[in-house]
């Protein structure tokens, strides 16, 4: 972050495409808008932040079941509503590519691109048992403490 520009900052906790979505859609707007934008992912919102593939990783019984039972990255988020035991998002994804909008995954680089400082909740990887090895790489790791002193000058402050 530069400093001299307008501030964004954004919460996903929410684990569902169209919300995961949404919230890259706002922060790539911003940032092209010069704007100095930090996305802080917490508890559902850090699937999309998942590695598509398996990292093999020592983990405790608990650990392994949210593992198994949390979706893998970007490409398996489901949607808020009529998902439709997986249809749902196969049936946005193909009405976007018609429409030439960008997916989720195209979304999340451009972010990365434009310099949007994508931020991994530590407590809640904790929590659920994720590591670092199992997230995208060139993210950064921090706690509350970090996203509210990015919040706290920031104009725009959002919850998703």
């Amino acid at each position: 972050m530069t400093g001299n520009n307008e501030k964004t900052t954004i919460v996903l906790f929410s684990g569902e495409l169209d919300k995961a979505i949404a919230a890259f859609i706002i922060a790539n707007g911003a940032a092209a808008y010069d704007h100095d934008v930090t996305i802080f992912f917490t508890f559902w919102g850090l699937n999309a932040l998942r590695k598509d593939e398996q990292v093999a990783l020592k983990k405790g019984f608990l650990e392994k079941m949210f593992a198994k039972m949390m979706p893998r990255g970007a490409n398996k988020l489901g949607l808020s509503k009529m998902n439709f035991g997986g249809m749902g998002p196969k049936m946005i994804k193909h009405v976007m590519k018609k429409h030439n909008a960008l997916s989720l995954p195209e979304l999340i680089e451009l972010a990365q691109e434009q310099g949007v400082k994508l931020v991994a909740c530590t407590m809640t990887m904790d929590l659920l048992g994720l590591q670092k090895e199992e997230l995208m790489d060139d993210i950064e790791y921090a706690g509350v403490a970090a996203y509210l002193g990015d919040a706290v000058d920031a104009k725009v402050n959002l919850f998703i």
